[in-house]
């Protein structure tokens, strides 16, 4: 028996209006909506790594969520550091 929803629980409906509006947006539309759910994403991650560490600097939250996103190695390159 085939699920009636995708992995997501968003039905093929829903998937195909998207896709409509997707495909009405500009570039730039599109551009504007993925810095929002990047804004966000970067919001939500800082807040969970303030909660795990409430006495650290903002900076020091800011490289922790970089050395995740973009890896230890990458991060002591670019910033040097330990």
């Amino acid at each position: 028996m085939q699920p009636e929803h995708g992995p997501d629980d968003t039905s093929p409906q829903a998937r195909a209006f998207l896709a409509r509006l997707y495909e009405r947006m500009s570039p730039a539309e599109k551009l504007d909506c993925m810095r929002a759910v990047t804004l966000a994403a970067n919001r939500l991650a800082l807040a969970g790594l303030r909660a795990h560490h409430p006495d650290a600097t903002e900076g020091a939250l800011l490289l922790e969520l970089a050395k995740r996103r973009l890896g230890e190695d990458l991060v002591r390159r670019v910033y040097g550091g330990e």
